[in-house]
């Protein structure tokens, strides 16, 4: 069988909103030995894919890192065959906290050097010696204390939307980026209870160790991450002490955890907690915005890309050149800053 999706995105969102059945949204990951990565997700994908399961699944030789919609019909199956194979038995699944069925429509399976791309030098310090793992009760008791540090391992266009009460948040673009940040900016507080969090709890796998190699004595981190902080907290009956929306990576862009919208349109300044990515692929920025803007600017952060977007084909190269000179790549259009969400003079540059 053909090993790979073979539609196109258009075809493959609608064939997911003709879809007369539901399906349940999971996140799973774990650091385990996979001496073939690549056989080892060609046999997952011919799995999955007769199951009719749909999402983004990363897999190293260091272990799996996974997001997924599985038909719920189909969910018993998926989870046996996934306590079937001995690299993946008896995995903790966490569940969407809100689900529309909605949040991917199509199956990406990807060999990469590491499931989280973090760029550190895994020989150069022990991977192994990860912080304390804290129920979600725990860390929930912890939250508020005078000598508890807690930290937000996630880059800053997630925690902008949503956030633990009095973490610190990091203006960092990767996470490669925010663990050297966070080593600098607690330099001093070694001797602090650091609480850290993320959104499925697999950044902070790394994070902890990295902190621990770094000297900081008292490294803790929340077991399942924010999702299942989540369930529990509802389970419980308890109020939450994270506001806002947890950001996630699939189309949905965001799941609300109490009701609070803390974020803000950053072409108006509205209340809002909606991100999108600029309608003009020259940009593709990952911005907020509400859905006033979103109808003046035709998806797009600014003027000048709304007027990209309906240019006639053969002046494009002309915007595609002008867009280069001033940025070099896309990568310049860092995700979600607002600082960059302003008018740029393309045509006479």
């Amino acid at each position: 069988m053909q090993l790979y999706n073979k539609y196109n995105k258009e075809q493959l969102i609608k064939q997911l909103h003709d879809e007369d059945f539901t399906r349940t949204t999971i996140s799973f990951y774990r650091y385990v030995r996979i001496s073939d990565p690549q056989i080892f997700r060609d046999e997952l994908y011919r799995e999955w894919f007769s199951l009719n399961c749909f999402g983004r699944i990363y897999v190293a030789r260091e272990g799996i890192n996974a997001q997924m919609s599985v038909p719920t019909a189909n969910l018993d199956a998926f989870l046996e065959q996934l306590n079937s194979r001995e690299q993946l038995k008896n995995m903790p699944i966490k569940y969407a906290v809100e689900d529309n069925g909605k949040s991917f429509y199509k199956l990406t399976i990807k060999v990469r050097p590491k499931i989280v791309a973090d760029g550190l030098d895994d020989q150069a310090f022990d991977v192994t010696n990860v912080g304390r793992h804290l129920s979600a009760t725990e860390f929930h008791e912890q939250i508020g204390k005078p000598d508890v540090l807690v930290v937000d391992m996630r880059n800053h266009y997630e925690s902008e939307i949503g956030h633990f009460e009095g973490a610190i948040c990091p203006e960092a673009d990767t996470f490669r980026e925010e663990i050297d940040l966070v080593v600098e900016q607690l330099k001093e507080e070694k001797e602090r209870k650091i609480l850290l969090y993320c959104t499925g709890g697999v950044r902070c796998e790394k994070a902890s160790a990295y902190l621990k190699h770094h000297g900081f004595q008292d490294v803790n981190q929340l077991h399942g991450g924010i999702i299942e902080y989540a369930q529990q907290i509802k389970r419980l009956n308890l109020k939450s002490k994270f506001v806002g929306k947890n950001f996630v990576f699939d189309e949905r862009l965001g799941e609300s955890i109490n009701g609070e919208v803390i974020a803000h349109c950053h072409q108006c300044g509205k209340k809002c907690d909606a991100h999108t990515n600029c309608a003009n692929n020259l940009c593709h920025i990952l911005f907020i915005q509400c859905a006033e803007c979103a109808s003046h600017f035709q998806g797009c952060c600014s003027e000048e890309c709304k007027e990209v977007l309906h240019a006639p084909v053969e002046e494009r190269d002309l915007y595609v050149q002008a867009f280069q000179r001033k940025f070099g790549n896309r990568k310049a259009f860092r995700k979600g800053f607002s600082q960059k969400i302003k008018k740029l003079d393309l045509r006479y540059e």
